[in-house]
């Protein structure tokens, strides 16, 4: 599919979009505005997906640790069952430190299809610190499943950083989870110092992971990490850091705070970069309430080097 066939907004009010393939179907999954539910599409092809009609799997109870503000799920398939991960908090009120109080969550549905499945709660996803967490994915790599995701380390300065851990089960990490990127260059301290929303992928001898920085304003912007793929991923020296963003706002092009990415890869095995942004800075309050982060693709390239090249997000086109 050429760039220009998508429409851009390609899913108008979808923030933290997550599109994966799995066995000749693509599946939809994002927050949504009123952050009280996950519902999910599914498709045959990408093209489908702005009009499928979305099924809600599971809303929020009124009460108890997964009652407010649902953010970033995703959907994976691992080992023949169905997991939802997100991030969600007890109070929409902050406290004393002026931080959310969000842990991570998973669902599971053993049934084949997950639209009409039943999803279980699995409780909590715990790791080394019992503070603000989000964003979590996970991936197959070197024979192991991977959980990757953003948390605040009580003793660094910042809202999150990017940690990495095997997984035991799903739903528990194994083992001690390793620091892959702290937010302490400049385009990742703007407005607020933050690290979140890791996603994967894998091309020639590198796995790639691309994270989100900055404030949720026109600051948001995309950078990068990578290592070789034999190297081993739980030694921190092991891994790259793009000095610079790799995804940023465009101006001219009116788009504003790329980020909060997934990858996919359309059929004819074209990497496709997924996305949210604004198309104005104007935002009255908080930016997290302003509903128009919309979800948008972009098609990823590669360099002689083996290196992603994300380009500049493309102009409104509808």
């Amino acid at each position: 599919m050429n760039q220009e066939q998508w429409p851009n907004p390609f899913i108008e009010q979808r923030a933290d979009p997550f599109i994966l393939l799995h066995e000749d179907y693509y599946y939809f999954i994002a927050s949504v505005p009123e952050y009280d539910r996950l519902e999910i599409r599914c498709v045959r092809t990408i093209s489908e997906l702005p009009d499928a009609q979305p099924t809600v799997v599971w809303r929020k109870p009124n009460r108890g640790p997964m009652s407010e503000l649902i953010w970033a799920p995703e959907l994976h398939h691992i080992d023949g069952k169905w997991y939802i991960y997100f991030a969600a908090t007890h109070t929409q009120e902050l406290d004393q430190l002026n931080m959310f109080q969000h842990r991570m969550f998973a669902l599971e549905c053993a049934d084949a299809n997950p639209l009409t499945g039943k999803w279980v709660e699995k409780g909590q996803v715990k790791t080394q610190f019992d503070s603000f967490c989000l964003d979590a994915t996970t991936f197959k790599h070197q024979g192991k499943q991977w959980y990757l995701w953003a948390q605040k380390d009580p003793d660094i300065a910042g809202n999150s950083n990017i940690y990495l851990a095997e997984l035991e089960t799903p739903w528990a990490v194994k083992g001690t989870p390793v620091m892959l990127s702290k937010p302490e260059l400049d385009w990742e301290c703007r407005g607020f110092l933050v690290n979140e929303g890791p996603a994967v992928v894998v091309h020639g001898d590198k796995l790639f992971v691309s994270y989100s920085a900055s404030a949720t304003d026109e600051n948001y912007c995309i950078g990068l990490l990578w290592i070789d793929l034999k190297a081993d991923p739980t030694q921190a020296e092991n891994w790259h850091k793009s000095p610079q963003p790799v995804f940023v706002t465009s101006y001219e092009n009116k788009q504003f705070g790329p980020g909060h990415n997934s990858f996919t890869r359309t059929k004819d095995g074209k990497d496709v970069l997924v996305y949210h942004a604004r198309n104005y800075t104007e935002i009255e309050g908080d930016p997290l309430y302003d509903p128009n982060r919309h979800t948008r693709l972009k098609t990823l390239e590669w360099d002689e080097n083996g290196m992603p090249v994300f380009g500049i997000p493309p102009a409104d086109n509808r």
